[in-house]
């Protein structure tokens, strides 16, 4: 088992109940090393001696992250970070993401307007390529581990690019949800558990999706007959589930939209076609295929 290990508290305390619960001999903790701030040397650092201390093995990856990816900076470094978790970590991942974090991510989520998948948040657990991805803390209130770790003595670092209201999950992380919570107290703890609500229904639209896709589906493609009989937020349905499936990129809701409406109406002869960064969804022969690559 990998241990996501960042130096701060949330990660330390995580680490720290893995080995109370005699798993060490099955542990080893990830630092990722991503040089942004000029502290990060200094994080390295206490991450290394925790773990000596621990007597948990450390793999410490440093990183070079894209800051001209474009997709900003904390997503530019989150997709370094998850980059070194495919390659190093073990059959199972766990990462100590909290309640706050899950709160913070449904309010992140629904503000650029997703769906039942982006207000479900993060997943307890989840695939991630071959192995399985834990969230064991998602549950826990981050005022809970910080007592936590003040009982058992233990030290941690703060990143103090966190205090950054600049950065948006920040904002969200120490004005929006402060806010909401001095009006509505239990405003966290409503968020994360609206998230559940969210995934319950997101994996009855995947069990939907699953029956329309073992109807439609003639092995690699899908019967365009079978596709014309759905309903225009059923058929949607399925093209994000397949597309899911295939671990492409959902395209925005409005091409979705727009291409799901051309194949309920496109005429015979027309053959609607959505290029997306992983491929390309085409009418052929009668069936909606999808095609790796450019």
């Amino acid at each position: 088992m990998s241990v996501g290990l960042s130096g701060g508290c949330d990660s330390v305390v995580l680490l720290h109940v893995l080995c109370a619960l005699d798993l060490i001999d099955r542990l080893q903790a990830i630092h990722v090393h991503h040089g942004l701030s000029p502290n990060a040397d200094a994080w390295a650092n206490f991450c290394t001696d925790y773990c000596r201390r621990l007597g948990v093995p450390l793999v410490l990856r440093p990183v070079v992250v894209d800051t001209d990816s474009g997709s900003g900076l904390e997503a530019a470094a989150r997709a370094a970070r998850y980059q070194v978790f495919a390659e190093v970590a073990g059959d199972i991942l766990l990462l100590a993401h909290h309640r706050g974090d899950q709160a913070e991510t449904v309010l992140f989520n629904l503000l650029r307007g997703a769906g039942v998948t982006g207000a479900a948040g993060m997943p307890l657990e989840r695939r991630f390529g071959e192995k399985r991805l834990l969230r064991p803390l998602l549950g826990v209130a981050r005022g809970e581990i910080e007592v936590y770790a003040r009982q058992a003595g233990l030290d941690w670092v703060e990143d103090e690019s966190n205090r950054d209201i600049g950065l948006t999950r920040n904002y969200l992380r120490h004005e929006a949800l402060v806010a909401l919570g001095q009006r509505f107290p239990a405003a966290e703890a409503a968020l994360a558990q609206a998230a559940g609500h969210f995934a319950e229904a997101g994996a009855l639209l995947d069990e939907l999706a699953a029956l329309d896709w073992q109807r439609a589906s003639d092995g690699d493609g899908a019967a365009m007959s079978a596709l014309r009989q759905l309903s225009l937020p059923r058929l949607k349905n399925l093209l994000r589930y397949r597309l899911r499936a295939l671990g492409w990129q959902v395209p925005v809701a409005s091409r979705l939209e727009e291409f799901a409406h051309q194949l309920l109406t496109a005429a015979p002869d027309r053959h609607p076609e959505l290029q997306l960064p992983d491929g390309r969804m085409v009418v052929a022969q009668r069936c909606l295929r999808w095609c790796p690559g450019k």
